[in-house]
């Protein structure tokens, strides 16, 4: 379904977040499909492959029931858990007003402004500029902002990035990443767990008849072509299994395909409307590129993020669009300015070796008591001329470098 306005995307959101329920079912079978191939052959592996096409289908039929209840049973588990499995992997905590005046007032004006139920505020203890919205209902919503956040933007860019994790409550995305979470980790838990049994055992079985090449030396000629016909079917029936289970797990990342990239360009102009200031949504988004990798998070939590720096293949797995792109938008179509990309993470560190080193300036000129207090010299006196017609050689008046001359002291001519 195509969204052209707010309401629509909303309304987008809702149908897609149905629509991936429904296919995490429909993988989940597909799983337990390949899982009853390869059953089939384990029980009996000199058979051909309509033989363990016809019982997989039986096998399917038997476990949809168990598979649709364990499906259920994750998504209920999923709702009423996903933020306390999220918290266990970034290690965001619940604060109060006390706790953070500065960030609870900021989130506090921009929700009573509009009319929107405040969500939980969390802080995260990482050095990365990142922050992201979780939840599935009014209950549930959270937006967690990292430590690091706080201290690099002020308190407009603060609330442009606040305004942006509202603006994906509003529209309905937080509820679509989360779904989109659970199908990817429920396929991928259940994909890895079938390829990881099917690999134990063709490495632990090699006794078997469908595995191992020792068997088919012993066989006559004969027997060698009903292998051929029978056990074959096994091999083939195997290798079926094997891209099923592929299949199922590439479908369950290219689930997160369908979280249009559009819903952050939304979210930045939700962010402008809620503000009114696109150039501190501007400023947020520069300080924070390229500065927004959470340390040992997984995928899963990097796509809840204002950024995510990780990019897939050729930039087609890539669930956010380049900073540059959203900003040339807010420029566009928010009238804002942009100061341009800020010099890359470390190159703060390299400067100070350009610059001059303190040791080889010159020394300070020598002040004395009676000098100027604001630390400049007054101009040396002028030495007295020599008998002979000639200045001094010697600019402060010693009289040991001038022995003929007026000699001068400290405090003048003597």
């Amino acid at each position: 379904m195509a969204a052209y306005g707010l309401y629509t995307h909303i309304a987008s959101n809702k149908i897609r977040s149905m629509m991936l329920l429904a296919g995490l079912f429909a993988l989940i079978y597909v799983l337990v499909f390949a899982g009853a191939l390869i059953a089939e052959v384990v029980i009996n592996s000199n058979e051909t492959v309509a033989y363990y096409l016809s019982h997989a289908f039986q096998d399917l039929k038997v476990a949809a029931p168990v598979a649709t209840v364990v499906a259920a049973v994750w998504i209920v588990i999923a709702y009423f858990f996903h933020q306390s499995m999220i918290d266990a992997v970034t290690g965001g905590r619940h604060v109060t007003r006390q706790e953070e005046p500065r960030l609870y007032n900021l989130l506090e004006n921009l929700c009573i402004s509009r009319g929107i139920t405040m969500p939980k505020l969390k802080i995260m203890d990482s050095p990365a500029l990142n922050a992201f919205a979780t939840g599935l209902n009014p209950r549930q919503y959270s937006v967690t902002v990292t430590t690091g956040l706080l201290s690099a933007l002020d308190d407009k860019e603060i609330e442009a990035v606040l305004g942006h994790e509202l603006t994906h409550i509003k529209n309905g995305d937080v509820q679509l990443m989360v779904v989109a979470v659970i199908i990817a980790g429920v396929v991928g838990f259940f994909g890895e767990l079938f390829f990881r049994l099917f690999t134990n055992f063709s490495w632990s079985s090699g006794g078997g008849s469908w595995s191992s090449g020792s068997s088919s030396s012993s066989r006559s000629s004969s027997s060698s072509s009903d292998s051929k016909s029978s056990g074959g079917g096994a091999v083939i029936v195997i290798i079926i299994a094997v891209v099923l289970i592929v299949v199922a797990w590439l479908m369950s990342q290219v689930v997160k395909l369908a979280l249009s990239r559009s819903r952050e360009y939304l979210a930045d102009a939700g962010s402008v409307e809620l503000t009114k200031d696109p150039d501190a949504m501007i400023s947020a988004l520069r300080k924070i590129e390229n500065r927004g990798e959470l340390p040992g998070a997984t995928s899963a939590v990097m796509e809840l993020c204002v950024d995510n720096p990780r990019e897939g293949f050729a930039d087609l797995f890539a669930t956010h669009p380049s900073v540059q792109s959203r900003v040339d938008a807010l420029v566009k179509f928010a009238g804002g300015h942009d100061p341009g990309p800020l010099p890359p993470p470390g190159y703060e560190t390299d400067e100070p070796e350009a610059q001059a080193d303190p040791q080889d300036a010159p020394p300070p000129l020598h002040q004395g008591p009676w000098n100027d207090a604001g630390g400049s010299a007054s101009p040396p006196p002028v030495p007295a001329p020599s008998p002979a017609g000639t200045a001094s050689s010697n600019p402060i008046g010693n009289p040991i470098g001038n022995p003929l001359g007026n000699p001068m002291g400290p405090w003048g001519r003597h």
